[in-house]
């Protein structure tokens, strides 16, 4: 028990902790978009292997993506994060335009490229993140200052323009992600209560409305009380219904792998937004219990740099990052449970999807350098080296 103390309390704990999760969630992912993909994949190109190849190829490419975040230098970040609003903006732009902007699952918000298909929104909630944070320094140097300092008005109106375009795209589900990141690293930063429960109170009516006004929205919304009622299941219940299906009959150890009945078109989105049931399908409860986690501890690992971070810069931006894959699973496999509506998230580092993997890698990349710019772990990560190499 002390050793296993002492390992989890050493500073360069959280670094292996957030590689090795995120190592076995990609590989897990990788296996399980072949199983889950291999029948869409064989009917739509002839080659089972067709979309699993595709996901090895954005996996290696954000591998890339991460390294160069890691080691680019702190005083670059600055900079970056100044413009990545505008940038973001302009990427949540681009899917509105003609020739350019490709409609998919009703949701306006991905772009063509050649054979490739691009979300630009993926890209733009790390943006969102950096320039929060950004925003948040000159907060916590004001107060630092004796100077009075609201965070929310810094924010919010740059955030209001975002989600407006990302609801052109009709992508709800984004706009909730993206509302929860900026909620969650506001409540970090320690505003009032009251100013937290009125952005709430007005955010929740704005969500309420746009679902009010949208009868495919509310069909949803209804849906997913009781997936399995007459007037559901054969339309909107359809996914969740069979969703549902697939987690309770992988039982404690699952079907085995590749088994998976669901995914043989009676589970739209198998291998992208509804991976996770064909998890519990295959490999059972211990399947899914095992990805909660790996999860749980990557999150884990992202607040405790956040925690330790040397500026409110890298402090907030990592406690974002912690929120934004936070938020996202907890959408995802809500959606896939049945607790709440289907909103089109992925699950990260797991479901098909190259805007998503490098997304989510270049920001795991930015809290990995986060994490060895600092001198400590920078010098037990050496020392650890050195004795693996003298080992070998």
């Amino acid at each position: 028990m002390s050793n296993s103390k002492s390992l989890f309390s050493r500073p360069a704990s959280a670094y292996y902790l957030i590689l090795g999760s995120v190592v076995a969630l990609s590989a897990l992912g990788l296996v399980m978009v072949l199983s889950a993909s291999s029948v869409t994949a064989l009917n739509e190109s002839g080659n089972s292997f067709a979309i699993v190849l595709r996901q090895g190829l954005f996996l290696l490419l954000s591998v890339g993506v991460a390294w160069v975040a890691m080691k680019l230098r702190a005083e670059l970040w600055v900079p970056v994060a100044r413009v990545s609003l505008v940038v973001s903006a302009l990427l949540l732009i681009l899917p509105q335009v003609p020739g350019l902007g490709k409609t998919v699952g009703g949701n306006t918000n991905w772009i063509g490229i050649g054979s490739f298909t691009l979300q630009p929104s993926e890209f733009a909630k790390f943006g969102i993140i950096i320039w929060c944070a950004l925003r948040l320094r000159i907060h916590d140097n004001k107060s630092e200052q004796g100077l009075v300092s609201n965070a929310a008005p810094l924010i919010v109106p740059g955030i209001l323009i975002i989600m407006v375009l990302i609801l052109l795209g009709r992508d709800l589900g984004t706009a909730v992600v993206v509302a929860g990141i900026v909620g969650g690293v506001l409540f970090i930063a320690g505003i009032p209560m009251k100013v937290f429960a009125i952005l709430g109170a007005g955010i929740g009516s704005a969500f309420a409305f746009l679902i009010l006004t949208s009868s495919n929205r509310m069909n949803r919304f209804s849906a997913f009380f009781d997936p399995f009622a007459d007037e559901n299941y054969k339309g909107v219940g359809w996914q969740q219904a069979h969703s549902i299906m697939g987690l309770a009959s992988g039982g404690p150890f699952g079907t085995g792998l590749g088994s998976s009945k669901q995914k043989w078109g009676n589970l739209p989105a198998a291998h992208t937004d509804f991976i996770f049931s064909v998890i519990g399908e295959e490999l059972g409860l211990l399947g899914t219990i095992a990805v909660l986690t790996l999860f749980a501890l990557l999150i884990l690992g992202i607040f405790r740099v956040a925690l330790r971070a040397n500026n409110s810069f890298e402090r907030y931006a990592c406690a974002g990052v912690g929120c934004w894959l936070s938020f996202q699973v907890i959408l995802n496999i809500g959606t896939v449970i049945s607790v709440m509506p289907v909103v089109g998230v992925t699950l990260p580092f797991i479901s098909y999807g190259g805007s998503s993997l490098l997304a989510t890698f270049l920001a795991i990349g930015f809290v990995l350098g986060v994490m060895r710019r600092d001198p400590e772990i920078a010098a037990e990560i050496k020392e650890r080296k050195a004795v693996r190499a003298a080992r070998g």
